[in-house]
C-alpha cells in the first residue's frame, strides 16, 4: 500500500471514529429514574435487578437520573425532562414520582414502587393485568403502622405517650399511615401526639419539640425521604433519648431501637428486572403488579441498654436479627 493511500485511510477511520462511537451511543438502551432522595440502597438493588437480567450501566444501557431531593413539587419537571430525553423506560422509586410519570406520559413505560393501592392511585386497572403503561412493585406500609405501636407496647409495656413523626407532603400514604396511627394508639391505650416533617429543619424542629413533650416512645412513619435518613433519624433518636421504631432495617443498624418493615431490597431490585423485561419486548400491560410482602424485625441490643430499656425475652426471641 502506498504512503498516500495509507494516509487517506487512516484519516478516514479517524474521521469515522466519533460517528461509530454516537451510532454505538445511540444503539444503547436508555432507562430513566425519577427519584424523590437518593439512597445507595435502592440504585444498587434496581442495578442488580438490571444486572441478573443482562444490562449493566455504562457497558450496555445508560441511565439518567433525575432526583427531586427531597421536594415532591419538582418531580412532575423532571418527569417531564426525562421524556423529553426519550429514555425507554422511566423507574419510580415511589408513588409522587410514579404519579408525576404518569401525568408526563401515557406512552413511555413506567415501571413504580409503592406502598399505596396502585389500583386506588389510578396507577393500574388490576394488579394482575395493569393494562395502561405502568407496573411495578407494591410493599407494605401503611399496614405495619399499627404493628410498630404493638412493638412499642411490648418493648414498653409502661409507656402512656407515643410521638408520631411521618411527611405531610408524600399525600398518597400520609393519611392511610396517620389515620392507622391513631387508631393502633387509640387501641393499645397510647395518648397520641402527631409530629410532622418533610425538610432538614422540620425533622430538627420535630425531635427539639419531643424534647418538650417527654413521649415514651416514638414511631416514624414509613416515607421514601425519612428512608433516606434513617441513619440521621437513628442518631437523633438516639441523642434525644427515645425509643424509636422504623420501618427500614438500616434504621436499627445505625443505632434506632427497632425496625420491622419489609426488606425493600427485593421491591426495588425486581425494578430492574421489569425495567430490563420491558427493554427486552415485554409490554408493563401485560406484567402483573408484584407485591413484596416478607417483613424482618431487628432488634438493637446496644441501644436498648443505652435507653435503659429492658428488651422481653419473647420480643427477642422473635427477632430476625438481634445489633449487641
Amino acid at each position: 500500500m502506498k504512503r498516500r493511500e495509507f494516509l487517506t485511510l487512516a484519516g478516514g477511520a479517524v474521521a469515522l471514529a466519533p460517528l461509530v462511537a454516537q451510532a454505538q451511543q445511540r444503539a444503547m438502551p436508555k432507562i430513566g429514574f425519577l427519584g424523590i432522595e437518593f439512597h445507595s440502597v435502592v440504585v444498587a438493588e434496581v442495578r442488580r435487578g438490571l444486572s441478573e437480567s443482562g444490562y449493566s450501566e455504562g457497558q450496555n444501557l445508560a441511565i439518567e437520573y433525575r432526583w427531586a431531593e427531597g421536594r415532591m413539587d419538582r418531580l412532575p419537571a423532571l418527569a417531564a425532562d426525562l421524556v423529553r430525553t426519550r429514555v425507554a423506560v422511566i423507574i419510580a422509586d415511589a408513588s409522587p414520582a410514579a404519579a408525576a410519570a404518569k401525568a408526563a406520559t401515557a406512552t413511555v413505560p413506567i415501571v413504580f414502587n409503592t406502598g399505596a393501592d396502585p389500583v386506588a392511585a389510578g396507577f393500574v386497572e388490576s394488579l394482575n393485568r395493569p393494562g395502561g403503561n405502568l407496573t411495578g412493585a407494591t410493599i407494605l406500609l401503611a399496614e405495619i403502622v399499627p404493628k410498630h405501636f404493638e412493638l412499642l407496647r411490648e418493648m414498653l409495656p409502661a409507656a402512656k405517650t407515643v410521638a408520631f413523626l411521618y411527611n405531610p407532603s408524600n399525600r398518597t400514604i400520609a393519611g392511610p399511615i396517620t389515620k392507622g396511627a391513631q387508631e393502633a394508639a387509640g387501641s393499645l391505650g397510647f395518648k397520641i401526639d402527631t409530629l410532622q416533617a418533610s425538610t432538614e429543619r422540620e425533622i430538627d424542629n420535630a425531635y427539639a419539640r419531643l424534647d418538650q413533650m417527654h413521649p415514651d416512645g416514638l414511631v416514624i412513619g414509613p416515607d421514601v425521604y425519612f428512608t433516606a435518613r434513617s441513619k440521621r433519624l437513628a442518631a437523633l433518636s438516639l441523642q434525644h433519648s427515645v425509643p424509636a421504631i422504623y420501618h427500614e432495617r438500616s434504621f436499627a443498624e445505625a443505632g434506632g431501637l427497632m425496625s420491622y418493615g419489609v426488606n425493600v431490597g427485593d421491591a426495588y431490585r425486581l425494578l430492574g428486572v421489569y425495567a430490563a423485561r420491558i427493554l427486552k419486548g415485554e409490554k408493563p400491560a401485560d406484567l402483573p403488579v408484584q407485591r413484596a410482602t416478607k417483613v424482618e424485625l431487628v432488634v438493637n441490643l446496644k441501644t436498648a441498654k443505652i435507653l435503659g430499656v429492658t428488651v422481653p425475652l419473647p420480643l427477642s426471641g422473635r427477632a430476625d436479627e438481634i445489633i449487641e
